[in-house]
């Protein structure tokens, strides 16, 4: 994806507005860089301390990518600034993350990339305890890349 700053999103009042908002497009999030301190920290909290991840030097030697790259769970846990920025519903107390499907990793971030949430609303489905339940088609968008980082559907639960 070319690079441009634009955010745009979706602002509704109440939850029963998101109904005529299945199958199109909510928006576009702001560029998040990644870059090599939120790769480490992002090491560390995990546990997860692989070369091609953390050492630059090795990774430009060695890396068939050509230097070091982000998680690819880090990429994905970036879902959650990034949608903060794509809808807000006015009346929403309380939204919880209630899993994901068909991720996919299509492409490595490299250290100092920047990504960008493209999220289009899939369904929308009442619960019988209140609230709803949404599926999100996620795009994370790499910066001047044709392929994506990340397409993923998200799940989460609202409730007024």
């Amino acid at each position: 994806m070319t690079s441009t700053d634009t955010t745009t999103g979706t602002h509704v009042s109440t939850l029963a507005e998101l109904a005529e908002y299945v199958g199109k497009p909510l928006g576009l999030s702001s560029w998040i860089t990644v870059g090599q301190d939120r790769i480490d920290t992002f090491a560390d909290a995990t546990d997860d301390h692989q070369w091609i991840h953390i050492d630059p030097e090795r990774a430009a030697k060695e890396s068939p990518f050509g230097g070091p790259i982000a998680h690819g769970y880090l990429t994905l846990s970036l879902i959650i600034p990034m949608w903060y920025e794509v809808l807000k519903v006015d009346s929403v107390t309380l939204a919880l993350n209630y899993g994901l499907d068909k991720v996919r990793f299509t492409n490595p971030v490299p250290a100092g990339g920047r990504v960008r949430l493209d999220a289009t609303l899939k369904s929308l489905e009442d619960l019988p305890t209140g609230g709803v339940q949404i599926v999100i088609e996620g795009v994370i968008e790499l910066e001047n890349s044709e392929r994506p980082a990340v397409v993923v559907e998200a799940i989460y639960r609202m409730f007024e």
